[in-house]
């Protein structure tokens, strides 16, 4: 089986799996977001960025909460052509519905960095940091730029997203750690 085959297969056993009742899935997501508080980076970021999570992903706002709550500012994606931009967002609230059904800042907010601490979404991760995403490349952009920048590239899932190992291409970009409910993971990570 080629590359490009063993990803689609990774991808249809992860949605296989389905997901967490309501209830379970926000409880995961505070867990992981305690957890990524507990991150040396965290505190002195001064910014974050994270995501909106889509249905089938570990909810994000407890850490938006936590973050906001911390005195930090966040910022969000949105996709402007090929690329990822990022816009700081004050409130959950003031995020809008954008391509793919991901919800994100408004196309009037304005630009700003990232920050130091990246958050960012996948199917599924591996010990190593491998991240598989939707494969579009958005993420895979982003995570590089972050690298040279030397930010901390967290990705942050569920623990039943963690598998033996993710099928890579050259372009793909690893995270420095996972986060899920249950622990830390990966080459910058205790689990």
């Amino acid at each position: 089986m080629d590359l490009a085959s063993r990803k689609d297969a990774l991808r249809a056993r992860q949605r296989l799996r389905g997901r967490p009742a309501p209830d379970a899935a926000r409880a995961a997501g505070a867990a992981a977001a305690r957890r990524v508080l507990e991150l040396p980076a965290f505190a002195g970021a001064g910014r974050i960025a994270l995501y909106a999570a889509l249905a089938d992903e570990i909810p994000t706002r407890p850490l938006f909460d936590l973050a906001r709550g911390g005195g930090l500012a966040v910022s969000f994606p949105r996709v402007e052509g090929e690329a990822l931009v990022f816009a700081e967002v004050e409130r959950w609230e003031d995020l809008v519905p954008g391509r793919y059904g991901v919800r994100q800042p408004h196309p009037q907010a304005p630009r700003c960095g990232p920050g130091r601490l990246i958050v960012v979404p996948g199917v599924a991760f591996d010990g190593h940091g491998r991240r598989l995403g939707r494969g579009r490349g958005y993420y895979d952009r982003t995570l590089a730029a972050a690298e040279a920048r030397g930010a901390l590239r967290v990705g942050l899932a569920y623990e039943a997203q963690i598998v033996e190992a993710v099928p890579v291409e050259p372009h793909d970009q690893p995270v420095d750690v996972v986060v899920t409910e249950c622990g830390i993971h990966g080459p910058g990570g205790s689990g």
